[in-house]
């Protein structure tokens, strides 16, 4: 017979009452929605969206454990069009045989294709089974919205270091499932708190953490005692960030970069590049973001930016990583601390909806090109060379309309720009 203390204690320890759920009081509290529908016996098609180790699956079984359902698991990673049929299969059996109702647990939903999650909506409409999805993705953006219209989307928090420090208590307290059954084993508080910061707020990383400190411990005196020896030993090759190259973590972390520099927060914006770089990040993606925020937050405030950040791109393209991280850090600091203007970036967005959006402006006729026999003809004279003018401009429409797209701020080098267009409209030189 097969032991269950062979298995890993992260899958021993999962919850098998509400009250043994740690995390996530803001959907599972008193009144709390999700707690009200996982007590009434009578769930509804549901989405969970979270990070690893939140604990989708495990609330996925207590909904079914507490609805007296049949739960069949499906995973989009392994599963095709033949797991979706059989799965379906069963749950009509379990309905018109048993009459029994069945919750459908699809892990990695976003995984499926289009067709894939449609082949789920007629079985949800007739009640065939309960719908739940678990995504560590934006279901907003990797859910069909047929689908996602059907479920409601419960958004999952990673577990404080607070939550992970009572998960693994309770690991090692339990004598049925967790480790003590074993001989006495000796944690330092430090150490556990190593654990649970390293685990991420990924409950089931920090089990796995737990259990391999414990099979390292040494033995004195009818104990097992862990060392900080041997917690740094399980972390050396397992603290790993959370980093999805093509997830939601991936946006928002650089959303968090560009959003720092903008801010003018240099360590901020060090501490997103370093998360984003430690991750797995490509360094290109990086230098053409910075080479972006030179353009679209620091603009004419301070030109020398975007020659900075294209300096960066080339030195990164270049000799690559690990050497182009302190290029990269030193750009992200230049574009911090600059002078910030999007002067420019909303000229051109400006500029763009009008082209867009508006009627098609006539090139006038003096700008038209001049430089071909009968050009004269079709009146294209008339056009003012700025360079023979003391002053290097002349009055002349250049535009056909009274149009402002370019207003410059009063920051670094826009300073000086502005002060020269308002020197211009002011001895009514300004060109149209």
């Amino acid at each position: 017979m097969f032991d269950s203390l062979a298995k890993p204690l992260a899958d021993r320890m999962r919850p098998r009452r509400l009250e043994e759920f740690i995390g996530q009081t803001h959907l599972l509290g008193e009144g709390k929605p999700l707690r009200q529908a996982i007590l009434s016996g009578k769930p509804h098609s549901m989405i969970f969206w979270g990070p690893p180790g939140t604990g989708k699956t495990t609330l996925a079984r207590l909904v079914a454990r507490h609805a007296d359902s049949e739960f069949i698991a499906l995973s989009a990673v392994l599963s095709g069009v033949k797991e979706i049929r059989e799965a379906v299969a069963q749950a009509k059996k379990n309905r018109e045989e048993n009459n029994r109702r069945t919750i459908l647990f699809v892990d990695e939903v976003h995984r499926f294709n289009k067709s894939q999650q449609d082949a789920f909506l007629p079985h949800v409409e007739d009640g065939t089974f309960t719908f739940i999805g678990a995504t560590t993705e934006n279901p907003s953006f990797e859910v069909n919205n047929a689908l996602l219209s059907r479920a409601r989307v419960y958004v999952l928090k990673s577990l404080t270091e607070d939550d992970l420090l009572t998960v693994m208590e309770h690991a090692l307290s339990d004598p049925e499932r967790g480790l003590a059954d074993s001989e006495a084993i000796e944690l330092p508080e430090e150490c556990r708190r190593w654990l649970a910061k390293a685990a991420d707020g990924d409950a089931r990383r920090a089990l796995n953490f737990l259990e391999i400190a414990v099979d390292l411990a040494e033995e004195r005196q009818g104990k097992r005692v862990i060392t900080e020896a041997s917690v740094r030993e399980v972390l050396a090759n397992g603290t790993l960030r959370r980093f999805d190259k093509q997830g939601e973590a991936f946006y928002d972390q650089i959303s968090a970069l560009h959003k720092s520099v903008r801010g003018s927060a240099p360590d901020a914006a060090l501490y997103w590049l370093c998360r984003m770089l430690d991750g797995g990040c490509d360094p290109l993606y990086l230098a053409r973001r910075i080479v972006r925020m030179a353009s679209e937050d620091i603009g004419n405030a301070d030109p020398r930016a975007l020659q900075v950040a294209a300096a960066a791109y080339t030195v990164t393209e270049r000799i690559g990583m690990p050497e182009c991280q302190l290029t990269l850090a030193q750009a992200a600091i230049y574009m911090a601390t600059a002078p910030k203007s999007n002067a420019s970036a909303l000229a051109i967005w400006g500029a763009t909806e009008d082209v867009k959006n508006q009627r098609t402006l006539p090139v006038p006729k003096h700008l038209r090109d001049g430089h071909y026999a009968g050009a004269k003809a079709l009146g294209h004279e008339g056009y003012k060379y700025a360079h023979d003018s003391e002053k290097g401009y002349v009055e002349q429409e250049y535009l056909g309309v009274d149009k402002t797209y370019y207003e410059p701020t009063d920051r670094g080098y826009e300073q000086s720009i502005r002060k020269f267009m308002e020197w211009m409209k002011e001895s009514g030189d300004r060109p149209v």
